[in-house]
């Protein structure tokens, strides 16, 4: 164990006083390491609550023995999960035949402003409810639950929708009660959701849960519902909390405890470090970072970089298919079996027939898709993808999605921003995707456009992808932030050029 900085003796002192914590730990400052010194500072008994089971496992070789490394979906199967293996053994199933046995019949069509809801499009929204109230804190399902569908977002359409779907989600979950046989398939989030309901003690002295700004409720519930006997420790970076699109959230925010921070980058130089800050102070973060002198990190033009950093699916696909061109191996973390699969719904939608896809399951046609991403202002997300396959065609697509290199093999690695969290390269270029904002309508006393505001999703998501590399970023995509006065705070607005949206502009804050 390295001798703790300042802020980690800090940390630790405040954990031996008995405090709650509330650790705001910045890109590279070594969280592990300080949990692990925590944890070493006493005898009492812990646990370490993971995001995912691969990050428990590492975390499992640096704690000492009196900390036990899991997720909580692990603790939730040890306590009552366990019980329901016969059903998450079951063989997988369309979602179209899970509805049917819950009585929604095969030809059923409802008819919802414009779209037809199918038997299909009904029995997803069925199950996605199901799973979106386990994922949250509610003793029970309710309307906010049901998500809203592609095509019918409207208030007084998608209330139709609730009221369709609501009986059939109540009897999906009843039918999950029954731990032997049931017609709808047992998953992780139904375990872990009987596990809530019951209002369980996790047995231990302290709490360490990681990544805790980017929390499911229901996960927040059964973690803060310890704290009459168990000291609490949250540990994370708010400015990386990237998953509200997905129903996660920034637990750190509003936690009753003291609050410290590790500010000091163990991945990056100086110059990196005033990067990050840039985007850590539009965000309004509770943390600068400092970057480490000795590790000499540069931002300049990188022809050749370990990885790529996009800000969408479809960007990195795009980036793909151009390194694909140049006949370099190139790897796509996360592999491409989500854009296959758009890609085949497109195919289903320009032959005329419906497709089962999540996003896509209520068109008719691809004309259909066409007109609601171009001229819908809530599909507008997915004008990238219309553009990228009828500039492209399905058969490119699926053909540089085969020819994907495994990432131990590839010259290059592809990734959006989302998946590289967590993640670290020597050399990083920002993909062309991340587009500075439309500007305004507004002018200024010169009469140029006033620059649009930037949002603070799309500002959390940037820090995130700046801060992955070592020892090289090319901003790329991300330039135009030496022009924006936002990126400039104080100083003289420099030079700005105005011009026409491309269409990644219009590109929502959810990966597509």
């Amino acid at each position: 164990m390295p001798a703790p900085t300042a802020e980690q003796s800090g940390a630790i002192d405040s954990f031996r006083r008995g405090d709650h914590l509330v650790l705001q730990a910045g890109a590279g400052t070594g969280k592990t390491t300080t949990l692990s010194m925590i944890a070493d500072s006493t005898g009492k008994r812990g646990r370490y609550i993971a995001f995912n089971k691969a990050i428990a496992t590492e975390a499992a070789r640096s704690f000492p023995d009196n900390v036990q490394c899991k997720t909580m979906h692990a603790l939730a199967y040890a306590a009552v999960g366990h019980r329901f293996k016969t059903r998450m053994d079951a063989p997988r199933v369309p979602g179209w035949k899970t509805g049917a046995a819950l009585g929604i019949g095969v030809n059923m069509h409802v008819r919802i402003g414009e779209r037809n809801v199918s038997n299909k499009a009904l029995s997803y929204t069925v199950l996605r409810t199901v799973t979106r109230f386990c994922q949250s804190a509610d003793p029970a399902i309710q309307r906010h639950h049901v998500p809203r569908l592609r095509g019918v977002e409207a208030e007084h359409l998608h209330a139709q929708l609730v009221d369709l779907v609501l009986p059939y989600a109540n009897q999906a979950w009843q039918d999950l009660q029954n731990p032997e046989e049931g017609v709808v398939r047992f998953d992780h989030d139904h375990y872990l959701k009987h596990w809530a309901l019951t209002q369980p003690r996790i047995d231990a002295d302290f709490l360490l849960l990681d990544e805790a700004q980017d929390t499911n409720p229901v996960v927040e519930k059964i973690f803060n519902d310890q704290r009459d006997h168990a000291q609490l420790v949250l540990v994370g970076d708010s400015a990386q909390a990237i998953y509200g699109w997905r129903g996660a959230r920034d637990v750190m925010s509003g936690f009753d405890g003291t609050e410290l921070a590790l500010s000091q980058s163990f991945r990056f130089g100086p110059a990196l470090a005033e990067e990050a800050n840039r985007w850590l102070g539009i965000v309004d973060a509770p943390i600068r970072l400092a970057g480490t002198p000795e590790i000499n990190t540069r931002l300049e033009r990188v022809e050749q970089p370990d990885a790529i950093l996009c800000r969408s699916n479809v960007g990195a696909m795009l980036e793909v298919m151009r390194l694909l061109d140049e006949g370099r191996r190139v790897a796509l973390v996360g592999g491409g079996e989500s854009l296959r699969a758009l890609a085949r719904a497109a195919r289903d939608l320009q032959a005329g027939k419906r497709t089962t896809h999540p996003e896509l399951i209520l068109f008719d046609s691809w004309g259909e898709l066409q007109e609601y991403a171009g001229y819908d202002p809530s599909g507008r997300d997915l004008l990238p993808l219309v553009d990228l396959v009828d500039d492209h065609g399905v058969d490119v697509i699926l053909n540089a999605v085969d020819r994907l290199a495994v990432e131990q093999a590839s010259e290059i690695v592809v990734s959006t921003a989302h998946k590289a969290k967590g993640r670290e390269w020597a050399s990083v270029r920002i993909g062309e995707d991340f587009t500075e904002p439309v500007d305004q309508d507004e002018t200024d006393d010169y009469g140029d456009p006033l620059p649009g505001h930037i949002d603070d999703a799309e500002a959390r998501l940037a820090y995130v992808a700046v801060t992955r590399a070592r020892h090289q970023l090319d901003l790329g995509g991300l330039s135009w932030i030496n022009q924006h006065p936002d990126g400039n705070p104080g100083g003289k607005r420099p030079p700005y050029a105005s011009g026409s949206p491309s269409p990644w502009d219009l590109l929502g804050s959810s990966p597509n």
